[in-house]
């Protein structure tokens, strides 16, 4: 039987998403129906969507098995009140490889302090040796499939890495903590902070000044999460004051970053466009293709999503 399943991410995408998604859901086994557009709402069986997509209202989708987000944050999602199917978070090795590396090279680069380093536009010579991986230690707030993936390439790399979630979680090769005594600790021994928290009521301005005073002098922070995450008063704050040295933001709470933003003329703050880890069509579509292919065998879906927990 044909299944159909509409695609209701940002229409820009579609053109990206549909022969990704059509070679997936064959490769699958699935016989299907897919559009970004179905007259009666109450003919759909699946929904793929992502926050910035064109559905605010799901009730009209009664016969939807599942709501399959393209991010992996739902925040926008999972607290609308007219959601009544399942929801999965976007998986996939894809967005994982890409948080990675983006996250690793950042790392590398204030490690080694490679700005400082780099003489082309100009003569000078002030060679300065960093230490050793293993003489500085790494935070990792947050250790979901991402956060996981990143400290355990961290640690690969010889760097001392503790982490922190709300949950206990025991990770080979990780110092892991939880509760708020844990998370004090992390943050006093990260000389780099990278935070990888989904955005929950419970993380909104986690990295307020108070906490953001924990971290040692000198410090440098990576958000490549959610902007809301930290308060943005408080870290430039902590920055002019020099208590923290600098800081790699991926992500605001206004995106595209507004042009008079302070971040983009800070000279300790770097800013990247939100591409920290995009999903990629192919990876995402195949994720995809599994969970539907799995509900369509009576089989658990995957990383569905917890209104109780924001994620």
């Amino acid at each position: 039987m044909t299944i159909n399943i509409l695609f209701a991410g940002h229409v820009s995408r579609w053109p990206d998403y549909r022969e990704p998604l059509e070679t997936a859901l064959r490769a699958a086994g699935l016989e299907f129906d897919l559009r970004p557009e179905f007259a009666d709402p109450a003919q759909v069986d699946y929904i793929i969507v992502a926050p910035n997509g064109p559905i605010s209202d799901f009730s009209p989708y009664r016969r939807a098995r599942a709501v399959l987000s393209l991010w992996a944050g739902v925040e926008g999602l999972i607290d609308n009140p007219t959601l009544n199917q399942p929801l999965t978070r976007m998986v996939d090795a894809g967005l994982t490889e890409g948080m990675v590396e983006w996250v690793t090279g950042h790392v590398l680069r204030h490690h080694l302090g490679m700005d400082a380093q780099i003489c082309a536009t100009e003569p000078r010579w002030h060679p300065v040796a960093p230490p050793l991986a293993r003489d500085r230690p790494i935070g990792v707030l947050g250790l979901g499939a991402l956060g996981c993936a990143v400290a355990q390439s961290l640690s690969r790399l010889n760097f001392p890495v503790n982490g922190w979630s709300r949950r206990d979680k025991s990770i080979a090769g990780i110092a892991t903590r939880h509760g708020d005594t844990g998370l004090r600790e992390t943050l006093a021994q990260s000389q780099i902070l990278v935070l990888l928290l989904p955005l929950t009521p419970q993380t909104e301005n986690l990295m307020n000044a108070e906490r953001l005073s924990l971290l040692p002098r000198g410090a440098i922070l990576v958000n490549p999460a959610r902007g809301q995450i930290i308060d943005d008063e408080a870290l430039l704050a902590a920055l002019d004051r020099g208590d923290l040295a600098h800081a790699t933001l991926d992500v605001f709470r206004q995106e595209p970053l507004p042009p008079s933003h302070p971040f983009w003329s800070h000279p300790q703050v770097t800013v990247t466009p939100h591409i920290a880890s995009e999903t990629r069509p192919r990876s995402a579509s195949e994720a995809i293709a599994e969970n539907i292919r799995r509900c369509e065998d009576g089989k658990p879906l995957l990383h569905l999503a917890d209104p109780n927990a924001g994620y």
